[in-house]
């Protein structure tokens, strides 16, 4: 297959001997129309050309051929070097035309996993092609970010789950060393063993629902009223918010909408996991939901320790607990990506913002219908 510079030469001068012809042949009809105008002698008149009587009739036609002869010899010598000539220009100016374009394709030939930091650059031209260079670089910028994400999800999620199977490893490896172990050490290790699987299963699950919801619209959508499904929600969580002491307040105005179930539930279920299990003892959590404008509002508010305000938009990355890698004992740092993929795929939105004193307040703003 011919390159690109090669074929647009190759339709430069081409149209250049198309034209190059066109104009050759209005010359050599114009030169003939114009000796064929020239006054004609009367019929049977002599004409004298070095020494030699000729025909009048004769001489016209002789002086005719020759200067349309005169034409096509010329003419077919300025044919040649004017496609050649286009022929040279069009390769040369290509060259510098597609030049950009060469850069793009080196960059996108040396782009690895390892490299993803190569750009193109401004570009001196201001053209398509200086805009189609911003544009890869921009996608470039988009596909490194991805990458590097994916990368720390990765990795954060297997120290996740490495720790749990480690301790399921130590406790075996111990209690099958141990000859005189008796039916109390093996329930001991056998409820640390059941301990650690649990959390492994909970961050597994975590993990298949934050993939299957990340990027991914809604497939089940039905009737939901966001209270119905705060007051579901809170009675998984009662028992150890009442445990702990905090003083819950609910004001759950009727907020209809249509989208997931579950996933919506998932949403109002890790809201307050996290307003309890991130909460000081003693304190206290604010729930609120209300409708308008087509817009169905979820609001979850608590106290707990100090939130640093440049770092809120971290807490809705995976892994993430309070501006802090990695995870702590009491979830997996996964609630907040959840609730965010499922907001967004429901078409809405979730903005976190810290608490005077210490807290977070957390806002989901879900569309009526869709």
């Amino acid at each position: 297959m011919r390159s690109l510079r090669a074929r647009i030469t190759l339709l430069a001068t081409m149209l250049a001997a198309a034209v190059s012809i066109v104009l050759l042949w209005l010359a050599w009809r114009l030169v003939g129309d114009a000796v064929a105008a020239v006054p004609q002698l009367p019929p049977g008149s002599m004409v004298r050309v070095d020494g030699v009587d000729v025909e009048a009739s004769a001489l016209a036609e002789h002086l005719r051929e020759h200067a349309r002869g005169r034409v096509l010899v010329v003419g077919a010598v300025a044919f040649c070097f004017v496609v050649a000539a286009a022929g040279i220009l069009a390769w040369t100016l290509t060259s510098r035309v597609l030049r950009p374009l060469r850069e793009i394709t080196d960059t996108a030939h040396r782009l690895s996993v390892d490299s993803m930091g190569e750009r193109i650059g401004r570009l001196s031209t201001k053209d398509e092609l200086a805009e189609l260079a911003e544009t890869f670089d921009a996608m470039l910028d988009r596909l490194q970010a991805a990458f590097e994400a994916q990368r720390h999800f990765v990795a954060n999620a297997s120290h996740e789950l490495r720790t749990p199977l480690s301790v399921i490893r130590t406790e075996l490896d111990v209690t099958l060393a141990d000859d005189g172990a008796d039916a109390a050490e093996l329930r001991r290790m056998a409820a640390v063993v059941r301990d650690a699987t649990s959390r492994a299963e909970r961050l597994v699950g975590s993990l298949l629902l934050l993939a299957r919801t990340d990027g991914a619209g809604v497939v089940i959508t039905e009737p939901v009223d966001l209270a119905a499904v705060v007051d579901s929600a809170w009675k998984a969580v009662r028992a150890e918010a009442e445990r702990r002491g905090l003083r819950a307040t609910f004001g759950t105005a009727p907020a209809p909408l249509t989208g997931d179930p579950a996933l919506l539930e998932r949403v109002a279920g890790n809201l307050l996991e996290n307003a309890v299990r991130h909460n000081v003892d003693g304190g206290w959590i604010e729930v609120s939901t209300q409708a308008g404008a087509g817009v169905a509002v979820l609001r979850v508010r608590s106290s707990g320790g100090l939130v640093d305000p440049t770092t809120v938009d971290e807490l809705f990355e995976p892994f993430r607990r309070a501006g802090i890698a990695r995870t702590a004992r009491s979830g997996a740092g996964l609630g907040l990506s959840i609730v965010r993929a499922a907001v967004q795929a429901h078409g809405g939105t979730v903005t976190a913002e810290p608490v005077v004193g210490g807290g977070l307040a957390i806002t989901v703003r879900l569309p009526v219908s869709r």
